[in-house]
Order: structure tokens, then sequence, then C-alpha cells
């Protein structure tokens, strides 16, 4: 973690077992529970967390140092690529949004907000339909997994 970031706790137990964010590495992603809300959004907060804390995007910014503008432009492609064709497209827009769990403390240093993202995905009623509930938080979980090993690039 960052040295100037205060370190936000875990949202809690997540639903779904975590995974390391690659194998031996100690930071690991969770999520809460789903919930389908108006329109058909599958929503849920997603974060990354090492030892009860979550870390800050900073904290997976590539070696050469921190990417301009949100992480979040970093992030979102990561996630809609990986679950290209299971995400609802509409008048040709992929239906996904990403929104900062909580925002940095500093507006002009967004990459010292915490890895914690709130999600809201439509999903394409064919390909869910064959799906279990748990099969689907598990697709989403790994893909925002890659998506945050992917900042680093």
């Amino acid at each position: 973690m960052t040295d100037h970031a205060i370190p936000l706790t875990s949202p809690g137990p997540s639903f779904l077992k975590q995974l390391e964010i690659k194998p031996g590495d100690p930071r690991r992603v969770g999520m809460t529970a789903p919930q389908t809300v108006a329109d058909g959004w599958w929503v849920t907060l997603l974060w990354c967390e090492e030892k009860g804390n979550v870390v800050t995007f900073n904290d997976l910014a590539p070696s050469y140092g921190t990417p301009p503008g949100s992480p979040l432009l970093r992030l979102g492609p990561g996630l809609s690529g990986t679950l290209s064709g299971l995400i609802m497209e509409e008048g040709g827009r992929q239906q996904l949004r990403l929104r900062l769990g909580q925002p940095p403390d500093d507006e002009e240093a967004p990459w010292d907000a915490p890895l914690a993202v709130l999600a809201g995905f439509r999903f394409e009623p064919t390909r869910v339909l064959a799906m279990r509930d748990s099969e689907l938080a598990q697709t989403v979980l790994r893909a925002f997994r890659d998506a945050v090993l992917r900042l680093s690039y």
C-alpha cells in the first residue's frame, strides 16, 4: 500500500472464495453478493485486498509510473474484453458501468483511490440462461482479477 493513503478495511467476507491475483501473491480479489436491480442491471462491489486492507490502484500501477487519467480507463476495457460476448450491447455500446468505491483524497491523484469498484453489468439473456448464478459470479470475479493484473502493463 502506498505510504500516503489511509488504509481502507476490506468490505468484509467475499461472496465467493477470493482469488489470488497471481500464484503466490498475497493480494486477492473479492466481491459482494451480486444483486439484480432495475432494468436487469447485475451489480456488485469488486475489490483487491492484502492482509485485510484494500490496496490502492497505485499498488498495481506499471513499474514505469502511474499512467495519466483515471485507473477506470484501464480497468474497464480489461473487464469488457474478458467478458465480451457475455455483456449485452445496446446502441453499439457494451452495458458495463464502473464507479470507484471510494474517490481518492486528491482528485489530481486518481490512482491513489482504493482498488474497490462498484460494477454494473447487463448480460446477454440467452448466455446467462445457460449459467448458474454462482458460475456467472465466478466468471465476473475471474475477469476482474485479469483486469486488475493488466493495470500493471
